[in-house]
């Protein structure tokens, strides 16, 4: 049995994962806002703990609903960005300082509370990880002007490695993830398949950001994947 905590479950690449990576006697705890699919007769135990993660108080919800059990996975998959980016529409001198400040609490600083209170139920688990989902807008010499979202990347990739830095006593493999853009994800009978969206053909379906997931759990405790950038074929990158 695996033991998953995924932060940002509820749609998504969050979705995605809760749904495609645990099998049969896993458990799961899903950090969300609104309620994800939870009953899905494949098995696996899912336990939904209502977060937001922009509220100060998020970190210790998160921590009591754990409370003494063992994690093995930690997925944080938070993600939001301004309300106008990755448009013709954004500028920055435009964005209220209330947007950004939510965009870096959730994407960022409140991942660093949220880790430190889980160190515990990793150390108990068997071939421990931490998997951060970040973004090719993270990345040196991107041409992208989004400031808080990138900045909110950039600084989950200084999380990731020091991080892993600090936990290799432990045996705690930390892994961060940047893919570009990816599909709208789309389950027919419970099934996934393909992405929606009139541009699915060229972005990252996300069945293979759950294969490189699962790939990354599977790993020995004598392994860690540091980094991973997954461009789409037709991304500027």
């Amino acid at each position: 049995m695996t033991r998953y905590l995924i932060i940002g479950a509820s749609r998504g690449l969050g979705e995605v994962l809760h749904r495609t990576v645990p099998v049969a006697g896993d458990r799961c705890w899903l950090v969300s806002r609104s309620e994800p699919a939870l009953d899905l007769a494949d098995g696996v135990t899912r336990n939904w703990v209502r977060a937001d993660l922009a509220e100060p108080g998020a970190a210790g919800v998160i921590a009591q609903a754990i409370g003494d059990a063992t994690l093995d996975v930690v997925i944080y998959n938070a993600g939001i960005w301004e309300g106008a980016a990755f448009s013709p529409d954004y500028r920055f001198e435009e964005v209220s300082d209330e947007e950004d400040a939510r965009v870096l609490a959730v994407n960022l600083t409140t991942a660093i509370p949220v880790l430190k209170r889980l160190i515990p139920a990793l150390r108990r688990g068997v071939r421990p990880k931490i998997i951060l989902i970040g973004s090719v807008n993270g990345l040196p010499y991107v041409n992208a002007p989004e400031v808080a979202y990138n900045a909110s990347k950039f600084g989950l990739r200084g999380v990731a490695h020091a991080l892993r830095a600090g936990l290799r006593r432990d045996r705690i493999a930390v892994t961060i993830v940047n893919p570009g853009s990816f599909g709208v994800p789309r389950f027919v009978g419970g099934q996934l398949v393909n992405a929606t969206g009139g541009d699915a053909d060229s972005c990252i379906p996300p069945q293979d950001l759950a294969t490189l997931v699962r790939a990354i759990v599977s790993l020995s405790n004598a392994s860690v994947v540091r980094e991973l950038d997954v461009m789409a074929m037709d991304d500027p990158w």
